[in-house]
């Protein structure tokens, strides 16, 4: 073999191994980036440990919402029948006469009794006796307003469950409470507030695992479904403060160290949470946090970056629908605002 034969054969050699070095280095760089040797355990509340605030984030504090004890029911937001009673009757017939879906179309429907024990309203309970009892039925929702034909079957399925009872229902003008529904369905849809910000990975994918290891030590927790995690209340049984969401399929995958994940969802439902939890705040803190720490950019849904002036100025605007929802006792948080806005 000539001088040359070998050159060329050397050369050859060298760029073939030059390209198995760079096929390694680009399929390295391309890996999702995977979780500590040691990931938090997302079945511990908090990922093991007490979610903490930045004090100087949040000029007045973080003081924690009190659950509210008040009737289901509210002539704020609901159609209600008072229904007169021959007789005082007990719990267990009111629970065994209550028809068997507690929807009329797409509202929520509900009858409570006046505890003769207690003289407060209340879901009837077993063992309990009630003096007198009303139906009722959202007049609106984020499915639409009650409508005549919702009305009419609210009619039916109350008068049919005060025939069991022998009870004497009073219903109100139809007319009026949907023109009532109407009204409260627009007010609903023009102070409906749903946030949302997008992370977005620079360069390197994300694991879903890593995802739920760098979440967890904001204080998230593994939700309902497959690739969603939520920052609790700070009372147990409400809403969650926020919500973090990312590919289903990826989050189901057999291996997720190699599913790979490009952006993440960050959401905040303004009227499901109590105005104390200062969840806009937190939920900026958190997302410039993780775009930190990930190498992501916070982006809108558009993809348009969010500096922190556009954060300022949207949390302005929040300030100003609290406010707003609060002299119209719908106060975000409340069990009222929960049902309105759902």
């Amino acid at each position: 073999m000539s001088p040359l034969q070998l050159g060329l054969g050397a050369l050859g050699a060298a760029v073939l191994l030059v390209m198995v070095i760079y096929n390694l280095w680009l399929a390295h760089k391309n890996r999702p980036r995977l979780p500590d040797a040691a990931p938090i355990n997302l079945s511990e509340p908090f990922g093991g440990r007490e979610p903490t605030l930045d004090a100087d984030a949040l000029d007045d504090g973080f003081a924690l919402p009190v659950p509210e004890k008040k009737p289901g029911l509210d002539a704020l937001i609901d159609v209600i029948a008072p229904i007169a009673l021959e007789a005082p009757v007990s719990g267990d017939a009111v629970l065994a006469t209550l028809p068997p879906t507690r929807r009329v179309g797409s509202k929520p429907f509900a009858v409570e009794g006046l505890n003769t024990a207690t003289e407060l309203w209340e879901a009837a309970r077993a063992g309990q006796r009630y003096s007198q009892l009303q139906a009722g039925l959202q007049l609106a929702n984020r499915a639409g307003a009650l409508n005549e034909i919702e009305f009419s079957e609210f009619v039916i399925k109350t008068q049919a469950f005060c025939d069991a009872l022998n009870g004497t229902p009073d219903f109100p003008d139809m007319r009026r409470e949907v023109a009532r529904a109407r009204e409260l369905d627009q007010f609903a849809s023009d102070h409906d507030a749903q946030i949302g910000f997008v992370l977005r990975a620079r360069r390197a994918a994300w694991s879903p695992s890593y995802v739920q290891q760098m979440a967890a030590r904001q204080g998230f927790v593994a939700g309902s479904m497959a690739g969603r995690m939520v920052l609790p209340a700070g009372v147990a049984g409400l809403p969650p403060v926020l919500s973090l969401s990312f590919d289903t399929q990826a989050a189901l995958a057999d291996d997720m160290s190699q599913s790979a994940l490009r952006e993440l969802n960050l959401a905040l439902d303004v009227s499901q949470v109590d105005r104390g939890e200062h969840a806009f705040a937190r939920m900026c803190e958190i997302a410039q946090t993780l775009a930190a720490e990930m190498d992501g950019m916070l982006t809108d849904d558009n993809g348009v970056p969010l500096p922190a002036e556009a954060m300022t100025v949207i949390g302005a605007d929040l300030e100003q629908l609290y406010d707003t929802l609060d002299q119209h006792e719908l106060g975000a948080g409340s069990a009222l605002a929960r049902r309105l806005f759902s």
